[in-house]
């Protein structure tokens, strides 16, 4: 019973950890360590509390002291035989010391106990006995896997040292190996000399790597020999089976042989025999012998027996040779046998350097066969979109739809086809090449000269248009092809095949933009359109009364011949006989013409035609940017200069003269001729001016922003253009302000011939007519001039200008009226109540001019003028304050800035004495006294 409760506590010292570390690695280890923990378990070494360990403890005391008494407990025959165990039962990584104790338990109480009612008192005895047979068990387990990890341990120890002799003895056998590898390569490629005693074995040992390979090199050098030496026999009875019976026998059965290999040595030697015939038998060729002739033998051949023409024979084979290649290549195309076409396309070019095959290639492709179907086809274009090509105010529509479809077939066809070329074709960089000239030079070139055909009988926008969709549309194939790389796809494609695709897209428009003659068309058809849309424009300016004679008939000479020219034009063109419909509509529609009438006496005219237009302009401007685009993407890039200069002096001559220049010189004409009215003057022609600077800023800032920085990269052009803009916008400057400075002096001369008309004693009424007086605010004169200042003048300058420029001609204008004013009230006499009348009318007058945007010194100039109302009625004690205010003569002289003539800040003491003087109470005392005092 010791025994046994000593190996349960050496099982649960081995659980507790202080076992062995094998247990746990090996299966043997991990049943173990199980058996210990359930003996441990058993013991009292688990995990169960303190109270069931020392029951358990004292219940095993009891029973073995009961067990030492009555003797052996194996001879207890009333109690029943413990559970029994093997190394199984704990082999499973399911196993739970926990379960196992609860069946230990679960079998050492009978069933009919365990169904029964509840005991009165707990047994520990059949437990006990159940545990400590188990122990038992547990602890012969753990003794037997003891003995077996021993076994194992010892077996892994010898197997271990097995193989660690093992691997020496492969260590040194590799090291063997190694030496004498390199002994061997030593001896190969540094051989001893040769010994003087002439010993073999030396020599085949020292040298026998150089050797073997000297010996390699003589076989191969006389296969070689033997090789030529048979091709030149072979080579010398075809040319003598050539001569003497006309025939290639050998020749032919080797042909007949099939195979790649055997037509590229019929070709050969057919090439060589060819060779032979020019030397051996001129006479074929058509050459006098040029040899000795010794006994009828030229050159070792006997004249007489030559029977055979051998050039016609060999060309003949060479034929027949060169047509079965072809024919083979194409079956091979036609299965796709990449291989034998790149036999066949290497033997042919050896016959005409790929020539044939090239040909045979391009000529027969599917592509080629079916667009030459295909090209008699017409445009499919409808007659909307065509109407839509020749519409300068509708967008283009694109390329020409049958031309796009081509392009687009083009485009997958290259692509495709590369790829069978670089498979096919040893030379596929040629055979490329030929393949696009061939694609570019017939099939686009004939569809765009179609395309182009078509749009030429619509209109010549319609053909610019077309011309400009058809380039940008084959440029993009261009660079898509290049982008793609054919034959060197995925790369993009070398540079031998990026030249011939920029070669041949630029031929294809060669023809179109030749010289000068792309932008000259550009050129003609912008002109017709100008030329159309101020037809009215220029109709009507050339009825217009012109001046008889004097300056103004000299400055518009030139603006008339421009107008002339312009509607002649349109008419010439209008009834040109190689003028389309289509374009003849469109010319119609453009001018506003309801009909197709040519007589131009027959077109009525309005004022409203006459008139400057910024939509217009706008729509000029429009037209000309749509030509510089095409004129930019059509053309190179050292022609841009010269082709926005072309531009330039259309833009200048047809919106700058023709257009705003002549609306300037109507509205110059027309102001002059109302210098010296004898009736109110007609400014109705003043609000054309507004335009005529919208329209010059519109073309200045387009023609800074585009034309002239499209001419950088030419110096003198750009600055031959800087010069010609400036000198065309100081001119329209220079007749603006013409017309508005010709305004001013029919306002001023107007306003003076108004002012002559005030009545001598308005400011001197008799008693009799103070009640109509008082009635009235002002005088008739003053009325007529306030309303002709703002209704007219006022208002017609605010629609013809605006801002700085408004501004500087009010200002202008109300120092004129201020100093006719000034003047004005310096010529009648005035009384008491004229005083009041005179104080409001210079009020209507200040508020008047007030009214307009004035600078700040003019209005503080014309704010003088109620300080002049003022000197007519106040008494004599403010007339000489006031007179203590006056500005000195030295610093207002007449003319001088701040001067006397009505244009000074202050008063100076001629003009208040002036003023002061027409008082009608100048000549009493106290007014006297201050005129003395000045």
């Amino acid at each position: 019973m010791a025994s046994t409760q000593a190996e349960a506590s050496s099982f649960l010292d081995s659980s507790s950890g202080r076992g062995s570390p094998t247990h746990a690695r090996s299966p043997s280890g991990r049943r173990q360590q199980q058996v210990m923990m359930a003996a441990a378990a058993l013991t009292g070494g688990g995990a169960a509390p303190d109270r069931d360990r020392s029951t358990l403890s004292m219940s095993t005391m009891s029973t073995s002291i009961g067990v030492e008494r009555g003797g052996s407990a194996s001879s207890r025959a009333l109690f029943p035989k413990g559970p029994s165990f093997t190394l199984d039962d704990f082999s499973s990584k399911d196993f739970i010391v926990r379960d196992f104790v609860d069946s230990l338990a679960e079998t050492a109480v009978p069933a009919s106990r365990r169904s029964g009612p509840a005991q009165t008192a707990f047994d520990p005895k059949p437990l006990i006995r159940s545990f400590e047979n188990a122990v038992t068990q547990l602890a012969a387990l753990s003794a037997e896997l003891q003995q077996k990890e021993t076994e194992l341990l010892s077996q892994v120890r010898r197997a271990e040292l097995q193989h660690d002799q093992t691997l020496e003895t492969l260590g040194r056998k590799l090291d063997q190996s190694m030496a004498q590898f390199e002994a061997l390569d030593l001896t190969l490629n540094n051989p001893a000399p040769a010994t003087t005693n002439g010993s073999s074995r030396a020599d085949v040992g020292g040298g026998g790597g150089n050797v073997a390979v000297q010996i390699g090199e003589k076989l191969e050098e006389l296969d070689r020999k033997r090789r030529k030496a048979q091709d030149a026999n072979f080579l010398i009875q075809c040319w003598t089976e050539v001569t003497d019976s006309g025939q290639l026998t050998s020749l032919e059965e080797i042909q007949r042989l099939g195979g790649p290999e055997n037509k590229v040595r019929c070709a050969i030697i057919a090439r060589q025999l060819m060779r032979i015939s020019q030397r051996l038998d001129p006479v074929s060729w058509g050459q006098q012998p040029n040899g000795f002739r010794g006994n009828g033998v030229t050159n070792g051949v006997t004249g007489m027996n030559r029977r055979h023409n051998t050039r016609e024979v060999l060309e003949k084979f060479s034929e027949l040779l060169e047509q079965d290649l072809l024919q083979q290549f194409n079956g091979s195309y036609r299965r796709q046998n990449f291989d034998d076409m790149m036999e066949c396309a290497k033997v042919l070019y050896d016959f005409n350097g790929g020539a044939s095959v090239i040909a045979a290639f391009v000529n027969q492709h599917q592509f080629f066969i079916d667009r030459d179907q295909l090209i008699t086809d017409e445009v499919t274009t409808d007659g909307e979109t065509w109407e839509q090509l020749a519409d300068p105010d509708s967008d283009p529509p694109g390329v020409e739809p049958s031309l796009q479809s081509l392009v687009d077939e083009v485009k997958i066809v290259m692509q495709e086809e590369s790829f069978i070329i670089k498979r096919a074709f040893p030379y596929y960089e040629t055979v490329l090449a030929k393949f696009i000239q061939r694609v570019f030079q017939q099939s686009i070139q004939q569809r765009l000269e179609m395309v182009l055909d078509k749009a030429i009988t619509i209109s010549s926008l319609a053909f610019l248009r077309s011309l400009h969709a058809s380039r940008t549309y084959i440029g993009a194939l261009v660079d898509d092809l290049k982008t793609h790389g054919l034959t060197e796809h995925p790369e993009p494609c070398s540079s031998q095949i990026s030249l011939i695709l920029d070669q041949q897209l630029e031929e294809l428009f060669v023809p179109y933009l030749l010289g000068n003659s792309y932008i000259d068309r550009e050129r003609r058809s912008l002109e017709e359109m100008y030329n159309s849309l101020l037809f009215k424009f220029t109709l009507f300016h050339s009825r217009r009364k012109k001046a008889p004679s004097g300056f103004m008939a000299a400055i518009a000479q030139q603006g008339t011949q421009l107008l002339a020219s312009a509607k002649d034009a349109y008419m010439e063109r209008l009834d040109s006989s190689d003028l389309t419909p289509t374009q003849k509509a469109m010319m119609l529609r453009v001018a506003g013409l309801q009909d197709n009438s040519s007589n131009k006496n027959d077109i009525e005219v309005s004022e409203q035609d006459g008139d400057l237009s910024v939509q217009f302009a706008k729509r000029m401007i429009i037209w000309l940017a749509e030509s510089v685009r095409r004129a930019l993407e059509m053309g190179s890039a050292n022609d841009t200069p010269k082709d926005v200069n072309v531009l330039l002096n259309l833009l200048l001559t047809s919106m700058g003269q023709v257009y705003v220049e002549t609306a300037l010189d109507a509205a110059l004409e027309k102001a002059s001729s109302q210098e010296n009215s004898k009736t109110e003057p007609d400014l109705s022609y003043l609000p054309r001016v507004k335009p005529a600077v919208t329209i010059t800023n519109i073309m200045s800032r387009f023609i800074t922003t585009v034309l002239i920085r499209l001419a950088e990269s030419n110096t003198t052009v750009r600055r031959s253009m800087e010069a010609q803009t400036k000198m065309a916008i100081e001119v329209t400057e220079r007749k603006t302000n013409s017309a508005m400075k010709s305004t001013m002096d029919v306002a001023i001369n107007w306003v003076a011939k108004i002012l002559a008309q005030q009545k001598k004693f308005d400011f001197r009424p008799k008693d009799n007519d103070l009640e109509g007086l008082v009635d009235s605010l002002q005088t008739p004169t003053c009325q007529a001039i306030c309303t002709f200042l703002s209704a007219k003048v006022a208002a017609q300058a605010a629609r013809a200008i605006d801002g700085h420029n408004l501004e500087m001609f009010s200002s202008e204008l109300a120092l004129a009226v201020h100093r006719l004013l000034f003047e004005h009230f310096k010529r009648f006499p005035v009384n008491a109540t004229g005083g009041l009348m005179v104080t409001k009318d210079i009020a209507k007058y200040v508020t008047t001019m007030k009214e307009w945007p004035l600078s700040k010194d003019v209005q503080q100039i014309v704010e003088l003028l109620t300080e002049v109302g003022y000197l007519f009625i106040i008494g004599p004690e403010a007339l000489r304050e006031r007179s203590r205010n006056l500005a000195s003569s030295s610093s207002t002289a007449a003319g001088g800035p701040g001067g006397s003539g009505g244009t000074a800040k202050k008063l100076n003491k001629a003009d208040f004495k002036a003023f002061v003087q027409k008082r009608e109470d100048a000549n009493s005392v106290g007014i006297m006294s201050v005129l003395s005092g000045l």
